[in-house]
């Protein structure tokens, strides 16, 4: 919603700074209204930011997973199809329906991507089901 982007948004940018890393690229759009029935689809009501920073090493790393938690937590997902070091608990708050495709999933096909996010939740939840 419009709140919800207009506190997110500020604080967003508002960590960049603290970290002294300014976005080179930075583009917010509004989505539509309607929902995609696609279990993965990144656009869904509400608005996207982007933030494009060089790559600085560590202190990039620590803000870009600041930016995640600050997305989440306001409701938020993060674009995996611009994201080459999302983390399993980032991919479940941003795409809440990944169990949906996992079950479906045809087990000869796995990309680099959902074994770094997907199966990690996946054995995680195997785990705590071994341990009860």
């Amino acid at each position: 919603s419009e709140d919800v982007a207009r506190r997110a948004v500020p604080a967003l940018l508002a960590a960049a700074k603290r970290a002294g890393q300014g976005s080179f690229l930075t583009v917010l759009k509004r989505f539509g209204s309607i929902g995609s029935p696609a279990l993965l689809s990144f656009p869904r009501p509400g608005f996207t930011l982007t933030l494009d920073f060089s790559n600085r090493g560590r202190g990039t790393l620590a803000l870009l997973k600041e930016l995640d938690h600050i997305t989440v937590e306001a409701g938020g997902a993060v674009n995996p199809y611009k994201d080459a070091r999302m983390g399993a608990d980032i991919f479940a708050a941003s795409f809440p329906e990944w169990q949906r495709l996992e079950a479906i999933r045809d087990p000869a096909f796995m990309s680099s991507f959902w074994a770094r996010t997907a199966k990690k939740l996946e054995a995680r939840r195997e785990a705590a089901e071994a341990a009860e």
